[in-house]
């Protein structure tokens, strides 16, 4: 009972880790807003495009400069330490994310959705290392980054490193053009498109993240600009 109970509450936490897309989304400003966003330096201003060219250029930027670079490393390191059992080492991981310029323009909004996880686990009360983690993001010594604690669960319940990669990167791209889906300058069709051409690059990218390729820097190779974007 107990196994099945916790196999149903890693299922819930992943289904909500992946889900809570939009609260990420909507730190970047309104779906219209996407291709001139200013506050992150994702793009280079004479590249700002409006409609599927602004947000794919946006993407792109997303994609080779947090997605890439820092999101699916941080989960990587998490999943590591968590599997080791080291808390130190995983609270330390996390503190370092503060400290990346280009991640603070989506900080609020994914300590909003890591913490609210991080509280989902509270009931583990055995697991030693969810406790010292969860102690020190409520004593301000750790941030409850969702990268982390998504790391945390996969390796928590033994779920498949390379599918969880995969995964994350999928639904976080999806959620972005999902975001933006809604305007009239882009067509559904075009949205779909745009989400494959984006994910044809995922599997190389998680498979040099986890042979430890040039310490991540190999990793930050944008999908090809198909049109000229």
């Amino acid at each position: 009972m107990l196994d099945k109970r916790k196999k149903n509450l890693a299922s819930e936490t992943l289904s909500d880790l992946l889900g809570e897309w939009h609260v990420l989304a909507e730190q970047l400003g309104s779906p219209a807003m996407l291709c001139a966003l200013t506050s992150a330096p994702l793009m280079p201003v004479g590249k700002r495009r409006k409609g599927l060219a602004g947000l794919r250029a946006f993407l792109q930027g997303y994609y080779s400069q947090i997605l890439v670079s820092h999101e699916l490393p941080a989960i990587f390191r998490a999943y590591t330490h968590a599997s080791r059992s080291e808390a130190r080492e995983l609270i330390a991981s996390d503190c370092e994310l503060n400290n990346k310029p280009l991640l603070r323009h989506f900080a609020w909004a994914s300590q909003y959705v890591g913490v609210s996880q991080l509280q989902r686990l509270r009931p583990l009360r055995s697991e030693r290392l969810v406790q010292r983690y969860l102690h020190a993001v409520e004593h301000g010594q750790a941030y409850g980054w969702h990268t982390v604690v998504y790391g945390l669960v996969l390796s928590l319940y033994a779920l498949p490193l390379r599918q969880g990669l995969l995964n994350y990167g999928r639904q976080t791209l999806r959620g972005f053009i999902m975001s933006a889906n809604h305007s009239p300058e882009l067509a559904t069709d075009d949205c779909e498109a745009l989400h494959f051409e984006l994910c044809a690059a995922l599997p190389q990218a998680v498979e040099a993240l986890l042979n430890g390729k040039n310490g991540y820097q190999d990793l930050s190779s944008q999908p090809a600009d198909q049109n000229g974007s």
